[in-house]
């Protein structure tokens, strides 16, 4: 029997981070993947619907500026786009292969070692591998379960992966359907509403069981991308509840009870269901094996399971299901089982992408959370009218958004940009978040000329009192308030 010193089921992003980080404690350690190194987050995630947004994105723009100039727009054909995201999809995993191989020609050499197959915990300790070549069974000192997750499934709805799909079966289509509704009004919903409708060629049904889509993100975000998922022919069916979802003649029709009691029956191509992910912890374990579970998945405390040898990371577990903090708590976790982690592992300061039109990013609370928890708060708005990169560009759609205490020291809550690279502003306010600070230290950073993240800075000096444009004088495009406990808001003008 092979003996390691640590064991990590699974090979996504929170895996393959808990094994890179096991390389520097120098310990050996076995890496086992079921399917394709870099798990979901690769395959048919993160990776491969951001590459479907990118070019779906660049299309959308590339038409735009055509139609300035009179110019035709050309055909886009959906076999070279799947082709490209496949193509990103291959580099990717091809990488990280090659990366685990020339460990062996480095200090790493015989550390690592990665295996293809079904992997079960028989005992605390035990592992029993299934390949193609028969069962073998594998000693881990520590085991670390980063078996990630998968798209949740309705009972009463027939997903086939064909004409009724979840994400993991957008790659089975074999072109652009005409027409497609997406049930679930969430972040990965919306976000393949506008890869779809971005190209011009499904006409995209959106299911929305409340009055707006994005329901935990503030009302003024939420304008802005209903606004122009709607400008691209996206029928948001609000406050709707679906009764019935069928395959009928090889396409889906769907029956939907709106507030009221008014009933509406629709036919289209193909459906997306949307609702979630579930953790992957079925068969992960013999029943001898005593790892609690909760509603969501995997108890755990500070990434240790009710068995002090076995961890678990990533999407198995009820924290936060996003690439970033997989990986964060499967680098953890192996500092705990091999060392001292610096500090301890904290959720307040990750940095979220949603990747919509336009790109949504944040860190921290957003109004809504900040009521919630009956914060008193400020909160300085700036529009991307006000930003010179956003104007050259020709693109001034967005704003950026800051809240902070509502005392002297003015420390960080939150930040939410709304814009073209949104993502690219965010990090400098996550780091002073978690280091607790306030927002003098950015007041005075000379930032590169023209940049988004001028508009930052310029959030902050409104919050300060010492503003570019003030916002007495601009109130149609930037402005600065207090809110109370009691619900009320105050403007502050300067």
């Amino acid at each position: 029997m092979e003996n390691y010193d640590l064991i990590i089921i699974g090979g996504g992003p929170s895996g393959y981070a808990s094994a890179m980080r096991a390389m520097d404690f120098k310990k050996k350690t076995l890496l086992i993947e079921r399917k394709a190194l870099g798990g979901a987050g690769v395959s048919n995630g993160a990776l491969s619907s951001k590459t479907w947004w990118e070019i779906s994105r660049e299309t959308s723009t590339l038409n735009k500026h055509l139609d300035r100039f009179n110019m035709q727009t050309p055909e886009v054909n959906f076999q070279e786009v799947k082709a490209e995201v496949a193509s990103a999809v291959d580099y990717r995993i091809s990488m990280l292969k090659t990366h685990m191989e020339r460990l062996n020609d480095s200090n790493y050499s015989n550390l690592l070692k990665y295996k293809t197959g079904n992997a079960k915990l028989i005992t605390n300790h035990e592992v029993e591998i299934t390949t193609v070549n028969g069962r073998e069974i594998v000693y881990g000192e520590y085991i670390v379960l980063a078996t990630g997750s998968r798209p949740r499934k309705l009972d009463h709805i027939p997903i086939d992966e064909k004409v009724i799909l979840t994400s993991d079966g957008i790659e089975s289509l074999d072109n652009f359907p005409e027409s497609m509704v997406i049930l679930g009004a969430g972040v990965i919903g919306c976000e393949f509403a506008t890869i779809f409708s971005g190209f011009k060629k499904t006409k995209v049904h959106l299911i929305d069981k409340g009055d707006h889509v994005l329901p935990f993100e503030d009302s003024d975000i939420v304008e802005v991308i209903e606004e122009n998922l709607e400008k691209n022919n996206v029928l948001i069916h609000r406050n709707s509840q679906l009764t019935r979802m069928e395959i009928v003649n090889g396409r889906v029709e769907y029956e939907l009870e709106y507030t009221g009691g008014r009933k509406e029956v629709f036919n289209v191509e193909k459906a997306l269901v949307s609702v979630g992910r579930i953790p992957n912890w079925e068969n992960l374990w013999d029943e001898s094996v005593k790892i609690e579970l909760n509603n969501r998945g995997i108890e755990d405390d500070d990434t240790q399971t009710s068995i002090s040898n076995i961890y678990a990371v990533g999407d198995i577990t009820a924290d936060i299901a996003l690439v970033n903090v997989g990986e964060l708590e499967g680098r953890y976790a192996v500092e705990r089982i091999f060392g001292e982690p610096e500090r301890k592992l904290i959720y307040e300061n990750i940095s979220t992408i949603m990747f919509l039109n336009p790109e949504v990013a944040g860190v921290g609370l957003n109004e809504i959370q900040a009521r919630q928890k009956g914060i008193s708060y400020k909160v300085a708005t700036l529009d991307y009218g006000c930003i010179p990169r956003a104007i050259a560009k020709r693109n001034t759609q967005g704003f950026i958004k800051m809240l902070v205490t509502n005392d002297d020291e003015m420390k960080i809550l939150g930040m939410r940009i709304v814009g073209n690279q949104a993502s690219s502003a965010i990090q400098a306010v996550a780091l002073l978040i978690s280091m607790d600070k306030g927002i003098r230290e950015l007041a005075e950073c000379v930032h590169p000329h023209p940049s988004i993240t001028e508009g930052i800075q310029e959030c902050v000096r409104m919050l300060l009192g010492k503003s570019l444009f003030k916002p007495d004088a601009l109130q149609d495009m930037n402005s600065c308030r207090v809110f109370t406990p009691k619900g009320e808001y105050e403007n502050i003008l300067f």
